[in-house]
């Protein structure tokens, strides 16, 4: 049985007269990297701000570290670290500097510091005034204060938003890291697909308020509907073939392509084109993106 860090059960919020939330159960296990995914205007951002007490749930209870957040509201938000948005900081003061004005409001240990600069990989440029930084040393720095208090769930709220290549790399391979090393679970919330998939174990997907698919990355990827690419000389002619001996084929922009079903049916597909005198000179299976399963089970609502 998982041990759940967090479980939410039909969490709601109404803004305004509209529901912008509704029955949304999220169970994020201990030692995941939990990726939250949706659209803008999906209900990410009011959910996050519900687990993290800056707003009131109107309906349904959210449970961390097994504590009932309403009861216990205190005790279980000391347990939790977040970087909502972007990171606040003093610019003319150093990356130390910040992180110790934080230290000072959590009563952590002082030493606590050199650990979190360590761990993002700010030693060297704890010294040097914030202002001076580059954007992805900010977000490390944000991720360090964040860090200080030891919390057990990390929530991160677009944290490579706006990145450079080389900054979005530094901080995917930090979050990795922090389950393994630092034994922290993560939860992030993005609408970098692509990212998501290098990091997060389990995902979460979430469209107009409602959660529309929970479970690991690979049973998402399961729901993909792959395709078999084939090039072969008079493409138009050979899917004409195909579909007139009973095969499932599409012809589109020019491409000729064919559902996978089983190895044997691709190769009586492929017997057949070469009785009829066709060139068959690639067979490929095409995998669906993550972008394309995502468009497919909201019915294309939103793009990411």
């Amino acid at each position: 049985m998982n041990e759940w860090i967090l479980e939410t059960n039909r969490l709601s919020k109404k803004l305004g007269g509209r529901m912008v939330v509704s029955d949304v159960n999220v169970q994020i296990a201990k030692g995941d990297i939990y990726g939250f995914l949706g659209p803008n205007g999906a209900g990410k951002t009011t959910t996050i701000r519900m687990l993290l007490g800056l707003a009131k749930p109107s309906m349904g209870s959210i449970r961390l570290f097994g504590r009932d957040m309403r009861r216990e509201r205190l005790a279980v938000l000391r347990k939790i670290g977040s970087l909502v948005e972007y990171p606040s900081y003093y610019g003319h003061l150093s990356g130390y500097e910040n992180l110790e004005a934080v230290r000072l409001l959590l009563d952590v240990p002082k030493s606590r510091i050199e650990e979190v600069l360590a761990i993002v990989r700010l030693t060297k440029d704890a010294k040097r005034p914030v202002k001076g930084y580059s954007l992805g040393m900010k977000q490390r720095l944000g991720i360090a204060t964040a860090l200080l208090g030891q919390p057990e769930l990390l929530v991160l709220d677009e944290p490579t938003n706006g990145l450079d290549p080389a900054g979005i790399l530094e901080i995917r391979e930090l979050i990795k890291s922090l389950p393994k090393e630092q034994g922290v679970t993560v939860m992030i919330s993005s609408h970098l697909l692509s990212e998501i998939d290098q990091m997060a174990n389990r995902v979460g997907i979430i469209t107009k308020g409602q959660m529309i698919f929970q479970d690991s990355i690979t049973a998402l990827r399961r729901q993909a509907k792959n395709r078999i690419r084939l090039g072969v000389s008079r493409p138009e002619e050979a899917w004409k073939l195909l579909l007139a001996s009973g095969h499932a084929a599409e012809w589109e922009q020019g491409r000729l392509s064919v559902e996978p079903e089983n190895d044997g049916k691709v190769a009586a597909m492929v017997s057949t084109l070469v009785r009829h005198d066709f060139e068959v000179y690639r067979v490929e299976e095409e995998t669906a993106s993550l972008e394309s399963i995502f468009l497919d089970i909201t019915g294309g609502e939103g793009s990411l």
